[in-house]
């Protein structure tokens, strides 16, 4: 999920949005196999299901802190033209977010001699 926010960063950053290139395109072969107007209100509305998805499957993996990771992810790819030492900063805190909110502790795997 972090990784998926930093890209989405990036190509927010780019200026690109490959989810609604991907969809268009599938619209548009959708479109000419079955031209029905409930196909194309599908498409339109995917977009918006696909991100509560998302941010469903953060929420019950890691909580708050698992979706507060996700934001801090996405900040750091939209800030990874601009500095990229901050950017990597605040992936390097996503990353120990993430860790954190989905109760993983390194000492509990670690057994002691």
């Amino acid at each position: 999920m972090i990784g998926l926010g930093f890209l989405s960063g990036i190509f927010t950053a780019i200026g690109i949005d490959p989810q609604k290139v991907v969809i268009r395109v599938i619209g548009t072969a959708v479109e000419s196999l079955y031209p029905d107007p409930e196909i194309s209100a599908l498409l339109i509305i995917l977009p918006t299901i696909l991100l509560l998805i998302s941010l469903i499957a953060a929420y019950l993996k890691g909580r708050i802190l698992g979706l507060v990771s996700v934001l801090v992810a996405y900040c750091a790819g939209i800030l990874i033209l601009i500095s990229t030492g901050l950017a990597l900063i605040l992936l390097a805190g996503a990353i120990g977010i993430g860790y954190l909110a989905t109760n993983r502790r390194l000492l509990n795997k670690v057994k002691p001699l």
